[in-house]
């Protein structure tokens, strides 16, 4: 199952996922996105919201306003929804409205490959430029030769004191897990680390967590600010003016 994990107040741009996206909230025009994939359920936080998907015919589950962060909403939703412990659930964040559909693809059969005894969880990066790079709402992880995630920072990592070779890898929000490792990872404490950069998987990497991830090419724009709906919009128009 893929599960929306949505709040309408973010810190940086509230209400964002109310934002007009092809004639569609923001929030709607990733689920239209992801249908074709898997089943698809949205966790809100506002009831207001719960009657908005449900005019758009998908599934919702209410939660609690106070979770600290998106994957504790969608740890609640999988309790409401009953799912099975083995079951493997995908998060999109709401405002990746512009994902490719084959590249979740791609990942979905790549969670399955891997998460167990290999992984813990699953998620995604693309290969960025140096600006990219230097631009702390991007995060950016480094990983070691078998792609397992060794450390996600909004800083530039790796920091170049030489003559860098290799390439800059951009965290794309997209996770996997199986329902039992989402419960665990909702147990631990918030780390250290956790709380300095605002980043919810450095729990996993601080408790000896196995994070495996894929290499995609995608176009997509994550929606963090004011500036990257802009950035959102001008590429929408593009893609319309080219289809």
């Amino acid at each position: 199952m893929i599960i929306i994990p949505t709040r309408l107040n973010s810190t940086r741009f509230p209400k964002k996922i109310l934002c007009d996206i092809g004639g569609v909230p923001m929030f709607i025009a990733t689920a239209k996105q992801v249908q074709d994939i898997d089943e698809v359920c949205i966790a809100v936080d506002d009831e207001e919201i719960l009657e908005l998907v449900k005019k758009y015919h998908f599934k919702a589950v209410l939660t609690r306003k106070d979770h600290e962060s998106g994957t504790d909403r969608i740890n609640e939703a999988c309790q409401k929804l009953a799912l099975k412990e083995d079951e493997i659930v995908i998060n999109v964040q709401a405002d990746e409205p512009f994902i490719e559909s084959k590249n979740l693809f791609l990942f979905k059969e790549f969670a399955h490959s891997c998460l167990g005894e290999k992984a813990f969880m699953a998620s995604c990066y693309k290969i960025i430029d140096q600006k990219q790079a230097n631009d702390s709402n991007l995060v950016k992880v480094v990983c070691d030769k078998d792609d397992f995630a060794l450390y996600f920072s909004r800083s530039k990592i790796p920091y170049e004191r030489e003559d860098y070779q290799g390439n800059f890898k951009g965290h794309l929000g997209i996770y996997a897990y199986s329902v039992k490792a989402l419960k665990e990872f909702c147990a631990l404490e918030n780390s250290m680390l956790e709380k300095a950069e605002k980043l919810e998987q450095l729990r996993a990497i601080e408790n000896g967590k196995k994070i495996k991830m894929l290499e995609i090419s995608t176009q997509s724009i994550g929606i963090d600010t004011q500036e990257d709906y802009e950035k959102a919009l001008k590429f929408y128009k593009n893609l319309q003016n080219f289809t």
